[in-house]
């Protein structure tokens, strides 16, 4: 029978991935000790980031279970220590290397995350639904994505979510908390209740700059912004902080309100930003006996699409018109998106035919170099 060694232990701890960060507890300098009694009984010691971290009784349970794998151990015991300051720095400076001030990773020319501004015009078209909704179906298909509140004022992306858990912070850098396989930051995960957010602009684009710089948010495939409605302050900070965000404008078919969301598009005239589509929301209630009710009108979408196709000389798809339904209020309401609640529906459906088109877009390459010699010899 073979002897059970420290070595055995720190392999199968190497198996054990951190909720938050996404990397080896082994990598991070997580393990504090190893100690191997008789009968096999091992003692693991972990160090947590902070005091406080809400993901240590998730650490544990996945070291145990880790650790009951190797052949010969016996009782298995977990303890639970904090790092010290120094040890945060090192960890620090080995995810997010030793800048002395934060960097936008979105920002900088090799990143290969492609973000999407959800924009619309004015309120209550149903932008964040659309936003949670898309982030929850890209994540389903195994994309790594996350969701930046950028609505500072009227931020609602937590309650969609169904997840009110507050982030880590270690030093300046903060560790999102993640739902439905989704990291998510918002402004409500800092405030008391319900308190309203009183700040001018310079306020929400600091506001706005740390939460993309100061977030940890690991290599993303898709980041979703979930903008306020109009073409303010957060609007024109997103162009300055990520120039190579794509806007997806959200309308309704009611023509009044596609006048409102082609300004919102239009915005990429002055910031030189693309426009990735349009997404019709609303855009029909199917009644009991299959007919279709047009509520709000019909054909805002496409009106969106052909102008603002017009107006930037680049095709601007209509990606997908989603259809009325109480399903999304209520997962809205209940933190349950509805394209993973009651995925049968007509607008779960819509939603994925949405969320199928941004998946299969190509990670961006803009602005990486290609190591290409083009120097004539």
């Amino acid at each position: 029978m073979a002897v059970l060694t420290e070595s055995d232990v720190r392999t199968a701890l190497s198996k054990v991935i951190d909720p938050e960060i996404h990397k080896p507890i082994t990598d991070l300098g997580m393990v504090k000790s190893v100690t191997i009694g008789d009968g096999g009984a091992v003692e693991v010691g972990i160090y947590l980031t902070t005091a406080g971290c809400p993901m240590k009784g998730e650490i544990s349970e996945s070291v145990k279970k880790a650790v009951a794998d190797v052949p010969g151990v016996g009782i298995i015991n977990v303890e639970l220590d904090v790092m010290n300051d120094e040890q945060r720095t090192e960890l620090r400076r080995s995810l997010r290397g030793d800048s002395a001030e934060p960097l936008i990773p979105f920002a900088q020319p090799g990143s290969l995350t492609r973000v999407y501004a959800v924009a619309s015009g004015k309120g209550g078209v149903g932008k964040s639904s659309v936003t949670v909704n898309l982030a929850a179906s890209l994540a389903a298909r195994g994309l790594s994505v996350g969701v930046l509140d950028a609505d500072i004022y009227g931020h609602s992306v937590p309650r969609m979510f169904g997840n009110d858990a507050k982030p880590t912070q270690v030093e300046k850098m903060i560790m999102p908390p993640q739902a439905y396989g989704v990291k998510f930051i918002s402004i409500a995960q800092f405030t008391q209740g319900n308190t309203p957010v009183v700040w001018r602009g310079p306020m929400l684009h600091r506001a706005l700059q740390q939460f993309l710089a100061d977030v940890f948010w690991g290599d993303l495939d898709v980041l979703l912004l979930d903008l306020p409605p109009g073409t303010g302050d957060i609007a024109i900070s997103v162009a300055q902080l990520v120039p190579s965000a794509e806007i997806l404008v959200v309308t309704t078919p009611q023509q009044a309100a596609a006048e409102v969301a082609e300004r919102a598009g239009a915005i990429a005239l002055q910031t030189r930003q693309r426009i990735a589509g349009v997404v019709e929301n609303m855009s029909w209630l199917e009644l009991p006996d299959g007919t279709r009710m047009d509520i709000f009108g019909s054909g805002g979408g496409q009106d969106v699409s052909e102008r603002l196709t017009k107006a930037v000389g680049a095709t601007v798809p209509l990606l997908g018109q989603i259809p009325l339904d109480t399903a999304v209020r209520e997962g809205g309401d209940n933190g349950i998106p509805i394209v993973l609640g009651h995925p049968e529906t007509p607008a779960a459906k819509a939603l994925e035919v949405v969320a199928a088109k941004l998946a299969v877009r190509e990670r961006g390459l803009v602005g990486m170099s290609l190591s290409i010699d083009t120097t004539r010899r």
